[in-house]
């Protein structure tokens, strides 16, 4: 495997094995009692899938790189332009869906492009300003959706998809070019 990526082992109190890739860090957690026999057991058996995402992971942090960081005027501008943007295609797609919703929060986040409280506030991440208008839309529809479901359940997606067909499409674009952008933000 990728000598450039950490390895991280964490035991806890779960009954399963899991992996996940954070950064340049593969993170393993496995249950208090695990072997070392049993988790290079488990890697060695995941290790097609390990390797696949750390080139992914790896790929992705080179266009970053490329891309540059982008500075704080830069997170400032996408801001205010995400001030103008956002508001608006809530306010289109809110009586769509047929919901209500409270305060609209642009944030400059890493990890997520939308979120929706139990009271109705939605946030959105600036950087969506980079991406497609269509992937705009596709997180505003999500995140509304949440006013109906505060779930990710099959009725959740049946309200987004009808509202917003091409979600998947959308989706997909956002899981394959989101984390080159989340890795572009300063701080």
């Amino acid at each position: 495997m990728n000598s450039s990526f950490q390895t991280e082992i964490i035991r806890s109190r779960r009954k399963t094995f899991s992996v996940q890739i954070k950064g340049n860090r593969l993170l393993v957690k496995v249950p208090l009692g695990a072997g070392d026999r049993e988790i290079a057991d488990f890697l060695k058996k995941h290790e097609r899938w390990i390797v696949t995402h750390l080139e992914k992971a790896q790929a992705s942090q080179q266009k970053a790189a490329e891309a540059g960081l982008l500075s704080m005027e830069e997170i400032r501008a996408l801001a205010d332009q995400a001030l103008q943007v956002i508001p608006e295609r809530v306010r289109y797609y809110a009586p769509l869906m047929g919901v209500t919703y409270g305060r609209i929060t642009i944030r400059n986040q890493r990890s997520r492009w939308g979120s929706c409280t139990s009271k109705g506030n939605l946030n959105f991440n600036c950087l969506l300003m980079l991406c497609p208008p269509e992937v705009v839309d596709s997180v505003v529809v999500h995140e509304l959706a949440h006013r109906l479901e505060m779930n990710h359940s099959d009725r959740f997606y049946a309200q987004v998809l009808r509202v917003f067909p091409e979600y998947p499409k959308w989706d997909r674009w956002l899981k394959e070019n989101g984390p080159v952008l989340m890795q572009r933000m300063t701080g």
